[in-house]
This record gives C-alpha cells, sequence and structure tokens, in this order.
C-alpha cells in the first residue's frame, strides 16, 4: 500500500494545506486529497513542487507499505522468480 505523509509533513512545519497550495499553485481540492490519502495519482510535477515547497525527498513524502493481502498472483511470480 502506498502512504502520501503530507499531513504529517505540513503537521511538523505547522503549514495549512491553503499555505501549501499558495507556495506550489496546486489546486486546494488536490492538496486536500493528498492529504486525506485519498488520490489515487498525482503528477511527478505536483510531487516536485511539494518536495521543493517542503524542502523534502519524495522518500520522505510517499512511502510503501507492505499490503496485508497480495495483489498479485503468488504463483505466477514464483514462476517468474525462477527464470533468474
Amino acid at each position: 500500500m502506498i502512504r502520501i505523509l503530507l499531513s504529517t509533513l505540513l503537521g511538523a512545519r505547522r503549514w495549512t494545506q491553503r499555505d501549501l497550495s499558495r507556495v506550489t499553485g496546486i489546486r486546494p481540492n488536490t492538496i486536500n486529497d493528498l492529504y486525506h490519502e485519498m488520490t489515487e495519482r498525482v503528477s511527478l510535477e505536483e510531487l516536485d513542487l511539494i518536495c521543493e515547497a517542503l524542502n523534502c525527498q519524495l522518500s520522505d513524502l510517499i512511502v510503501r507499505e507492505a499490503n496485508s493481502t497480495p495483489k498479485l498472483d503468488q504463483t505466477v511470480l514464483k514462476t517468474l522468480n525462477k527464470k533468474k
């Protein structure tokens, strides 16, 4: 699962979503969706602007956690991994 840590980063800096929107020019609705981890897509340009504004790395903003239930067909993965 992909986690977006925007709420944590903004809280640490005591910035509001509105502050980030104003600095980056990203629509407030887009910032809100990222803040609440409700988005399924985000542009690389927006990620770059957010990282620049918050002076952080992409890995500070987005992390991947293991899925509790695998989403991929594990038999296919095992077959492909045996080819290596």
